[in-house]
């Protein structure tokens, strides 16, 4: 290989690296601003381009919306609350060339600028509004961004405070604050279902006591009833009876009522008792015995005429078919060992046709 052919593939080498130093790729999302010898040239489109090497400078700006984090700060409130702020923004280069030229970075200034801000519009806030309205200090903090960054090129999108989060002693007073408000509920809440549970256990009782003062006054009636027919079929029963004895004593004659009553004073004359009280008058026995005897009595004259007596005077007596649906409806299940033949017959009642 000779000097010339050296030289040449030197020469070759040379002017490919001073072309690829001239190659300048743009991405889609990028925009670049073009600085030849200290004066600016012109923006560049994405693509491929190729500039003068060595004296020209592309400076490439992403054109995207980029998330800026705000660094957690300690800032006082009104009512003199320490709390820790922090934020995020979302910006986007609207104007490559103020980007650049007219603020040295704007992102850094973008931070700086919404720290001083976020400490400013929480100092005129209290505590409670801070945690209470996010949507107020969000709002207030982008318009105030995005006034002072318009002359920079740059559009604030969107503000968001991340957290907010009281220091120390705040904090401690806040959770004793939250606590004894959820305290508070569950005692009311308590309270509320102690007042229904009484009610409705008051409401129960009092349908219950008038469930049984109804049952209890249904009863007394149909046990009055049940009285009251009871003693009417008891008197009738002994009216009948009473009506039977005179009709049957009715054909004797003194002789044998005399006998009768000596026959029941020696039965009350057996008895242990050492008083014995006579229902009827003595005398009159007396005289009944010795007349009895044999005495005669001129005084007394039999006048009385006779009676004509008849079954009438035993009052209406049950009819057997009454008494045998009676019997039907008190009587016990049917016994298997008993004969069902006998089972509707009714004694026959005396005296009756």
């Amino acid at each position: 290989m000779d000097i010339f052919t050296l030289i040449s593939i030197v020469l070759i080498i040379i002017i490919l690296y001073i072309f690829a130093k001239g190659v300048v790729i743009i991405q889609p999302y990028q925009k670049g601003l073009a600085i030849r010898l200290g004066t600016y040239v012109g923006q560049m489109n994405p693509g491929f381009k190729w500039v003068v090497p060595f004296i020209t400078t592309v400076i490439k700006l992403d054109l995207r919306t980029q998330v800026i984090d705000v660094p957690s700060q300690e800032v006082i409130t009104k009512d003199n609350s320490p709390t820790d702020v922090d934020a995020i923004i979302y910006v986007r280069v609207m104007d490559p060339e103020r980007a650049y030229f007219e603020v040295s970075n704007y992102r850094q200034a973008t931070v700086a600028l919404a720290q001083t801000s976020l400490r400013g519009i929480i100092g005129d806030m209290e505590l409670d509004e801070v945690l209470y309205n996010r949507d107020m200090i969000n709002r207030r903090l982008r318009d105030i961004l995005d006034k002072e960054t318009d002359q920079w090129g740059v559009k604030i999108e969107r503000v968001e405070i991340k957290e907010v989060n009281p220091i120390g002693a705040v904090k401690q007073a806040m959770t004793e604050q939250t606590a004894a408000e959820r305290e508070r509920r569950a005692a009311i809440l308590r309270a509320d279902g102690e007042k229904r549970a009484a009610i409705l256990k008051a409401e129960g009782l009092r349908q219950s006591m008038i469930l049984e003062s109804e049952g209890e006054r249904q009863s007394k009636i149909l046990r009055a009833e049940g009285e009251r027919q009871s003693k009417i079929l008891q008197a009738q029963g002994e009216a009948q009876g009473l009506r039977i004895v005179a009709l049957g004593s009715r054909p004797l004659d003194k002789r044998a009522i005399t006998v009768l009553s000596l026959n029941a004073l020696q039965k009350m004359a057996d008895g242990q008792a050492t008083k014995i009280i006579f229902p009827f008058e003595v005398s009159t026995l007396i005289k009944q015995g010795a007349k009895f005897l044999g005495a005669e009595d001129l005084t007394e004259v039999d006048d009385a005429a006779p009676l004509d007596l008849d079954e009438s005077i035993l009052g209406d007596l049950p009819n057997p078919a009454e008494i045998a649906k009676v019997v039907e409806a008190i009587k016990p299940p049917e016994d298997p060992v008993a004969d069902p033949a006998t089972a509707d017959e009714v004694p026959p009642i005396a005296g009756s046709t």
